[in-house]
């Protein structure tokens, strides 16, 4: 298994923010206002797995005090990563998409004005989901077998 490009990532992303801007365009009008703290799910995800990154890279490196991984929990924790990082790239680039359409009128318009606020709490927070999970996928691989401070 190969790790997850962060390029691959940023290209999901455009698309989704293309499709998702021109479905803004086409309802907008017909759309209810988006709560401000819609993605804030996202972002407490993604600081779980930072942490739950950090733990799991201390098991892995053996450090004292910790129980060993079994390979299983490893590799669940590689695929929640991989899947989550695909997701929040998707997510970001409907937040960005939306963004991209509510942004120059939120000074004219007051439900675009709320509507991007949201939509900046919404991206903000599906880009630390992002980052989470890339983390976590770094800390699940293995040390080196050459390298002398992790026998």
């Amino acid at each position: 298994m190969t790790a997850t490009r962060p390029r691959d990532l940023l290209v999901v992303a455009l698309v989704v923010a293309v499709l998702a801007n021109l479905a803004v365009r086409l309802s907008y009008e017909s759309l209810p206002g988006f709560p401000l703290l819609a993605g804030v799910t996202l972002g407490v995800l993604g600081v779980a797995e930072l942490v739950g990154g950090n733990l799991l890279r201390a098991r892995i490196r053996r450090k004292p005090g910790t129980r060993p991984v079994e390979p299983l929990v490893a590799a669940r924790a590689v695929v929640l990563a991989k899947a989550s990082s695909l997701g929040g790239a998707v997510v970001a680039g409907a937040w960005a998409g939306l963004l991209a359409y509510v942004l120059p009128r939120a000074s004219t318009v007051s439900a675009a004005a709320s509507d991007t606020a949201s939509g900046a709490v919404g991206l903000v927070c599906a880009l630390a989901l992002v980052g989470g999970a890339l983390w976590l996928e770094h800390c699940c691989r293995a040390p080196d077998d050459g390298d002398p401070r992790h026998p």
